[in-house]
């Protein structure tokens, strides 16, 4: 748990509606220095459940070779209080910045749907049209995506949080790392909502089979993670749960859950139970389908 309270400060600001932000400087490199929001709903709840979902959540991604956004867990004192952050790596430089997918999307003038329209169809076709990233390379990774957030019950990956890396002097892309996975692993549950998910089996199934769902949209509706893997519907998505599922290593995960200070003992027994359950009946049944 980093102090980052005295750290200096920059005067770069970072959009997004999930808490404030600020950007210090550690280690000399810029971060991005995250609050989460007030559970306005049930204020006796912790506000630091995002933090950790953002940390857990790209280290996962980093395990499973695929390039995230550097996480860390620490403090920040203001006002008297002692608010738990994360502090994320700023992954733009001064020759390069970040644009969304959304934005690339808007360049298709005969697409179905805006930037922010996530339909799969619209999508997938977006890639055959746009020309900025190899097509083969951006189906690859937004299937990557999918197979992951789908472990780690991610409901938030939108147009709008995924994208790539602008070189202005060479007009060049290049796909962004990973970010933004401050919804996922059940960031809004306390401890006493933990028990009574952990005690019924109904309920932890519910949290494989029915919820979360994706941000991206089948036929109209929000994707049922279960659903739309375990269906082998989708080619490249098959090819991304052959290529990550075997590198799920669920004792190098449950030592990182171990190791974080901000989880709760009961947190810690739940996170590692929801993982276990949605690699075992989301991914390792569509592997073993396909194999």
């Amino acid at each position: 748990m980093i102090d980052f309270t005295n750290l200096p400060l920059r005067k770069k600001g970072y959009d997004g509606a999930n808490g404030s932000k600020l950007s210090i400087v550690y280690s000399d490199n810029l971060y991005m220095l995250k609050f989460p929001l007030r559970n306005l709903k049930n204020p006796n709840l912790s506000y630091t459940n995002s933090c950790l979902s953002e940390y857990l959540g790209c280290h996962i991604f980093n395990m499973l070779g695929i390039n995230a956004q550097e996480t860390l867990l620490g403090i920040y004192k203001y006002h008297g209080k002692v608010r738990n952050v994360v502090a994320c790596k700023d992954f733009t430089s001064s020759n390069t910045s970040f644009i969304d997918f959304a934005s690339v999307k808007n360049q298709i003038i005969d697409s179905a749907s805006n930037g922010y329209g996530t339909e799969i169809k619209d999508i997938l076709d977006t890639f055959e049209e746009q020309n900025v990233v190899d097509p083969n390379k951006l189906r690859d990774h937004l299937w990557n995506m999918f197979v992951v957030d789908a472990f780690i019950g991610n409901p938030d990956r939108d147009n709008g949080n995924w994208g790539f890396l602008y070189n202005q002097e060479k007009d060049e892309m290049k796909i962004a790392s990973i970010f933004d996975c401050g919804s996922a692993l059940f960031p809004q549950i306390d401890d006493d909502f933990i028990e009574k998910i952990i005690s019924s089996k109904a309920e932890m199934n519910a949290r494989v089979y029915d919820v979360p769902t994706s941000a991206i949209l089948f036929n109209g509706k929000r994707g049922n993670y279960f659903k739309i893997i375990t269906s082998l519907e989708y080619e490249d998505c098959n090819k991304a749960i052959k290529r990550i599922v075997p590198k799920i290593n669920l004792d190098q995960i449950n030592l990182l859950i171990d190791e974080v200070e901000l989880a709760s003992d009961l947190q810690k027994v739940f996170l590692k139970k929801i993982l276990k359950m949605r690699k075992e009946i989301i991914l390792d049944s569509a592997l073993a389908k396909l194999s």
